[in-house]
């Protein structure tokens, strides 16, 4: 059995709060397993230059690490990004602007911002999952003030790592799994299936058309389960 006495295709424990916080517009605290993502969602009533005029807005991430969410203290990412940072809030970014039909926003722009209070593994796949819920809220809101008329969101949307162990492979790695790992991914499907984003690499070995095969299939009933889960804490 792995760490928390779960199976190779479990998540870890998975807890989900909403409105966490008092001045966003929407706010999602996600804790899988030891992992802990805050996902907030800011409005701002303008579109970045080069949509200005076309009536369609656009949505736009941010992710960092506090700098105690790992055992040795990260250095405060103040003044620049680092390269991962980047990578992610990009990652972030494209997903949540993939599900969504942004001329229904309006010329506005939705900021979500993304903070590792805790890492444990799978810091962006959690950022992604929650992120995708305080979407949701904000577009609930944003309707019920009268701001936008009509729900933007086309699909739910999560990620979930897979990765291979020992010629295993093993769903919603921890950092502890990850660091074993011959091979590492991460899926990022909606809930019709379709793939926004995969990245795989060979960490330690490589991997055949077969093995990816059967990571996907396991990222395939990881996603379900999470988007499953969304939909229970929005109420639907």
């Amino acid at each position: 059995m792995r760490g928390e006495e779960r199976s190779k295709d479990e998540l870890r424990p998975l807890r989900i709060k909403v409105d966490f916080l008092p001045n966003p517009l929407s706010s999602v605290l996600i804790e899988l397993g030891k992992t802990m993502v805050l996902c907030t969602v800011s409005l701002e009533e303008k579109v970045p230059s080069f949509l200005k005029g076309s009536g369609t807005g656009w949505i736009t991430a941010e992710y960092a690490f506090l700098p105690a969410a790992t055992l040795e203290r990260s250095t405060r990412e103040v003044l620049t990004r680092k390269g991962r940072s980047l990578e992610i809030q990009r990652l972030i970014g494209r997903v949540l602007r993939a599900v969504t039909d942004l001329p229904k926003l309006g010329e506005r722009t939705l900021w979500v911002d993304c903070d590792v209070l805790n890492a444990d593994g799978g810091t962006r796949t959690a950022s992604v999952t929650g992120s995708v819920i305080a979407l949701k809220l904000a577009f609930i809101k944003l309707i019920n003030r009268g701001i936008i008329a009509e729900d933007p969101l086309m699909e739910y949307a999560a990620g979930v790592s897979v990765g291979k162990i020992g010629g295993d492979f093993y769903l919603d790695l921890d950092y502890e799994e990850d660091q074993l790992a011959e091979v590492d991914a991460n899926f990022f499907l909606t809930e019709s299936g379709k793939i926004v984003e995969i990245q795989a690499g060979a960490e330690k070995g490589l991997f055949t058309w077969e093995d990816l095969s059967t990571m996907k299939d396991l990222a395939w009933k990881g996603i379900s389960s999470l988007i499953n889960k969304q939909r229970e804490v929005l109420g639907e």
